[in-house]
């Protein structure tokens, strides 16, 4: 499936943004452009079931096809983030980006982390502002204008996708290319084993203090300097 995907700049460098669900490539409005400053062309995709992307069948495996029949191949960097972190893993092997980014990525480290049924989320659809601004207090009123607009376009049959019997570990046993992981200190995926384990399985591992799962969101200063040296 061709995703939508937003541009920012046009440097001769690429960089790949992939976001996480009940999301859309509007999620990394600060990011995108940030990264353009840098010299990066940014690509910004919807995955599918998402934003302006087309509906259809739903999976862990589909969502990286996707990620290879749309990219560029060998861009130089992706950065996933939770689903999008899952989906990159999936599709690393066949894009082979120069390096890449995992942040908070749902990967499900069996015994390691925390266990969280996708199928949860699908609650969120019916979200008025009261409660996206209860999970996230930390985010601007434009975030939460943006989580309203992309759950309102979000098809929770992504989630469902994922529930049930699809639930599985999918950490990756090694890094195919250089990798960052990026994790949330105040998020409810990750632990210290299994930061630990991920360290010994060969990525770096860095911590974003004081910040929940979006870490691009609750503090965009903190997410950027967590990827100094990467981007």
């Amino acid at each position: 499936m061709q995703l939508y995907t937003h541009e920012w700049g046009a440097g001769e460098r690429i960089a790949v943004l992939v976001h996480g669900l009940m999301s859309d490539h509007r999620t990394w409005h600060r990011v995108g452009p940030a990264l353009a400053e840098r010299g990066y062309r940014v690509l910004a995709v919807d995955l599918r079931g998402h934003g302006r992307s087309p509906r259809g069948d739903y999976g862990a495996e589909l969502f990286a096809d996707d990620l290879v029949e749309t990219l560029p191949a060998a861009p130089e960097v992706v950065i996933g983030h939770s689903l999008g972190g899952l989906a990159l893993s999936l599709a690393v092997e066949r894009l082979q980006p120069r390096r890449a980014v995992y942040s908070d990525p749902a990967w499900s480290l069996a015994g390691l982390g925390q266990s969280v049924d996708p199928a949860l989320f699908v609650t969120f659809k019916r979200a008025d502002r009261a409660k996206v601004r209860m999970f996230n207090p930390r985010w601007s009123e434009a975030d939460i204008d943006i989580e309203l607009a992309t759950v309102a376009d979000w098809d929770t049959g992504t989630a469902l996708a994922l529930s049930a019997v699809h639930r599985e570990d999918r950490t990756p046993e090694k890094p195919v290319v250089p990798s960052l992981v990026q994790f949330a200190g105040e998020g409810f995926l990750f632990s210290a084993p299994a930061a630990a384990e991920l360290a010994g399985r060969g990525f770096e591992v860095r911590t974003v203090p004081g910040v929940g799962h979006t870490i691009h969101r609750d503090d965009f200063d903190a997410f950027m300097a967590g990827l100094e040296g990467w981007v």
